[in-house]
């Protein structure tokens, strides 16, 4: 099987550690167990027998998020190493050669290059610049066939920031019943909206719905490596199937930790703490764009640790990153990574004063390619 190269992932592995400011996270910043964990829980790590456990997830954790699920219950989960292999599991169990995927573009790039790995075609339907990011469900319709097997979406969205309507998620919830295909959702994001109202699922919304998520981003936690999928039984059962032959199962302590933090209450204080982070950093990024307005233009994002920002300097997006990795010591995306070139995807959701540091080694990079 011939897989392409997962550009944005094989990037940050190789530079991310190497340089001064490294804004490529579209997460939150995380917490410390220190900061997490009461001293009682601390002990309680430290107990902890270090076998297997069952492989799908810890019941009390599968129980614990089929709670934020409607309708759901601990068998409509399935607990995954991260949602990156939520993903794969969900496609590798549900795609054959010869299905299409209908899916939102720009998007977290695994899912592109895992559906033309797997022989099926990608039909891409857009979020619109001119529409402040909002997709394009005409075209979607247009896309859709009988071997339509998954409309593939990502709400809040990697890497613009965007959020789906109540009216879009109901007509895209209508195209897909029109062709009795599934729904995968990565709804990781949701919990980083700036005003606060949190994204609904798209569960609850139509019976063949699976949502991918995890820890990474809106709480914050990616070095714990939990991701899960939400949906119905027989998916999640293939799912499991597809996890066997994967990394059998994720980490106990991991699973402790995580069940802690999706507590109602612990998990407010995670999505509390980001929020803010990101209402602080989000007027700096709009502040320091609004400088550049001569080159630079950005729809704020309305969730997620990322702005997703456009240009108009006669320079390839991916030889304008690796020159600020070169000159300036500072990492941030590609927008063609996402197949997008003359944007760029900043990380926002890390500590203010780096942002502030990375900007101002832009600005130094900036003035000096305008000096030729």
């Amino acid at each position: 099987m011939q897989i392409e190269t997962f550009e944005l992932e094989r990037n940050q592995s190789l530079y991310e550690n190497t340089v001064k400011f490294n804004l490529t996270e579209s997460g939150i910043h995380p917490y410390t167990l220190r900061e997490l964990l009461t001293q009682e829980q601390q002990a309680e790590v430290l107990d902890l027998r270090l076998g297997y456990g069952q492989t799908n997830g810890a019941p009390e954790l599968r129980t614990t998020l089929a709670s934020y699920y409607p309708g759901c219950n601990e068998d409509n989960i399935i607990v995954t190493n991260g949602s990156a292999e939520a993903n794969f599991v969900a496609f590798w169990s549900l795609l054959e050669p010869g299905d299409e995927v209908a899916m939102m573009l720009p998007n977290y790039q695994l899912l592109y290059g895992l559906t033309r790995s797997m022989g099926c075609t990608v039909k891409p339907f857009l979020l619109r610049e001119d529409r402040n990011w909002a997709p394009d469900l005409d075209q979607l319709e247009s896309q859709l066939s009988d071997r339509t097997k998954v409309i593939a979406l990502c709400n809040p969205n990697n890497p613009t920031g965007s959020i789906l309507s109540k009216q879009d998620m109901q007509r895209i919830v209508a195209l897909a019943a029109s062709r009795d295909c599934y729904i995968l959702s990565d709804e990781i994001y949701a919990g980083s909206e700036l005003d606060g109202v949190e994204t609904p699922s798209f569960i609850g919304l139509y019976d063949k719905v699976i949502v991918a998520s995890g820890l990474a981003k809106s709480l914050s936690h990616p070095g714990l490596r939990i991701g899960w999928l939400a949906g119905p039984r027989d998916v999640i059962d293939g799912a499991w199937h597809h996890h066997d032959y994967t990394s059998i199962s994720s980490g106990i302590i991991s699973q402790y930790v995580a069940n802690v933090i999706l507590q109602p209450e612990k998990r407010q204080e995670v999505l509390d703490r980001g929020r803010e982070l990101l209402r602080t950093n989000v007027p700096i990024v709009q502040q320091w764009v609004a400088r550049h307005s001569e080159n630079f233009r950005l729809i704020p994002p309305k969730a997620g640790g990322m702005a997703f920002i456009g240009y108009n300097i006669d320079i390839n997006s991916s030889e304008l990153v690796s020159r600020l990795r070169k000159e300036k010591s500072v990492l941030i995306v590609a927008g063609d990574w996402f197949g997008m070139d003359n944007f760029l995807r900043l990380g926002i959701g890390g500590e203010t004063d780096e942002l502030i540091g990375g900007l101002e080694r832009i600005d130094e990079f900036l003035g000096e390619l305008r000096a030729g």
